[in-house]
């Protein structure tokens, strides 16, 4: 018999999260951002639940991109940080990949090329993040360079926001990458927001948007902002089930080092999921669960400290729950957003930290 532990993915739930990315920019192209994996929920069955419905899909693996146009995906795809080396550049334009240029290096290698570049190159500018993109100054210089190009590719204009989700917003970066836009008189596409930036600040949206964490139901401003208030669906629910109780006495302990002390009596839940399935071994006592009952699902927290393949939980007030019992890590009743929250990280990291042991099933 398998582990009992599995990751529900929720299909319908993806696509509504993307249709509703439209909806806050009716009026621009959304590229799905589905790198790493797809956030950890399976590349293939997230790109195969959007096909239908998106623009275009953005990633940084090449070999993941060209995957996908070898499936037989049609729309635009685009290589989130370019192309590190020249054999890429074959790869990239028989894939017909659209390709970001973020270093004066790329620039180099674009222009040293022998064969021909990607049809759609999109300029990133460094407008306040300092991780990619070339500074606005640079960039009268890297549009001649790369206007002179003999296969004249296409040119698209963006950057990437630091803070779109915290105090600073938005509002200094804008203006640094408008400047730098109003000097070259830039007249094609642009592409600045990401998920934050998308439901905080229309005024960022663009030709071309970039929704990521959205998409997989989590919300980019973490429990200050829920999830569901934003009318975002959990896509990724991880459960697994109890395989063992443990009746404690006060002044019993749980789990490694001792970190938890009973101070009454408690009946302890053993459940089949640890760090080596992604679920952070940082989390401490308190972390909330949700255990699936005869009543409906009741909530409950974590006890003592996550070991490699297990935790503890409180079943304590739970008198209906026990072996088999089904307890939600994080999903559709227990907000990833909270769990990360508790575990002093964010839902990418979960969604992402999920390991090739716990299966997927799609639903």
């Amino acid at each position: 018999m398998p582990r009992p532990i599995k990751a529900l993915i929720d299909l319908a739930a993806l696509r509504h999260n993307y249709v509703r990315s439209k909806q806050t920019a009716p009026q621009s192209k959304s590229w799905a951002v589905v790198k790493a994996n797809a956030y950890g929920h399976g590349l293939d069955a997230a790109v195969h639940a959007l096909e239908s419905v998106a623009d275009g899909f953005a990633l940084l693996e090449l070999d993941g991109a060209v995957h996908l146009r070898e499936s037989g995906v049609q729309q635009p795809i685009l290589l989130l940080e370019g192309v590190f080396e020249p054999t890429d550049l074959h790869w990239a334009q028989a894939a017909s990949l659209a390709c970001v240029v973020h270093c004066e290096e790329q620039v180099s290698l674009l222009c040293a090329a022998d064969a021909p570049v990607p049809g759609m190159l999109w300029i990133k500018l460094n407008t306040g993040m300092n991780r990619l993109g070339l500074r606005p100054e640079r960039l009268p210089s890297v549009l001649e360079k790369l206007r002179a190009l003999p296969s004249q590719p296409q040119l698209g204009l963006m950057t990437h926001f630091s803070d779109a989700d915290g105090p600073s917003g938005v509002a200094e970066q804008l203006q640094v990458f408008n400047a730098a836009k109003a000097e070259v008189h830039w007249q094609g596409p642009i592409s600045l927001a990401n998920s934050a930036a998308l439901l905080r600040f229309p005024e960022s949206q663009g030709d071309w948007i970039r929704p990521g964490i959205m998409l997989y139901g989590g919300s980019p401003f973490g429990t200050a902002q829920s999830a569901q208030s934003l009318d975002l669906q959990a896509v990724m629910t991880l459960q697994a089930n109890i395989v063992g109780v443990q009746n404690l006495q006060a002044g019993e302990h749980v789990g490694y080092g001792n970190t938890f002390t009973a101070n009454v009596p408690m009946r302890v839940g053993i459940v089949a999921c640890g760090y080596a399935d992604g679920y952070p071994r940082h989390a401490p006592t308190g972390t909330p669960v949700a255990v699936h009952t005869s009543r409906g699902v009741v909530h409950t927290r974590t006890l003592g400290r996550v070991s490699m393949d297990m935790l503890c939980i409180d079943l304590t007030n739970i008198a209906d729950a026990g072996m088999g019992s089904t307890v939600e890590l994080w999903g559709a009743h227990n907000s990833a957003d909270a769990v990360a929250e508790a575990a002093g990280t964010v839902s990418y990291e979960l969604f992402c930290a999920l390991t090739p042991r716990v299966p997927q099933v799609e639903v």
